[in-house]
């Protein structure tokens, strides 16, 4: 698991590598949290999914938790570049509900 992130104008992007599962939750969840805290004046966050090869439930659940940070400060979120498998795990979670493609 990998995240690396990119201001654009006063839009972050948020690109998570590898696998989002039980095992990488935790810490995954600790870094996207700080990077949250430190940009919550962003207009807007795009989590960048291109890199993923894997992702189940808990990735749903973390990204449903980082969702209700950003709400909190009424910022947007969005999910872009979800493999064919990544995404049909969030279309039956039904997450683009709140988080649409971008």
């Amino acid at each position: 698991m990998e995240i690396k992130y990119k201001k654009n104008g006063s839009g972050l992007t948020i690109y998570i590598y590898g696998e989002l599962d039980e095992y990488s939750a935790s810490g995954a969840k600790d870094i996207l949290d700080r990077l949250l805290q430190d940009n919550y004046n962003a207009n807007k966050v795009v989590f960048d999914l291109s890199g993923l090869s894997f992702m189940d439930s808990t990735g749903i659940g973390l990204l449903i938790g980082r969702y209700k940070k950003l709400k909190q400060f009424s910022v947007p979120s969005y999910i872009t570049g979800a493999s064919v498998a990544t995404e049909k795990v969030i279309e039956l979670a039904g997450l683009y509900k709140i988080m649409p493609k971008y």
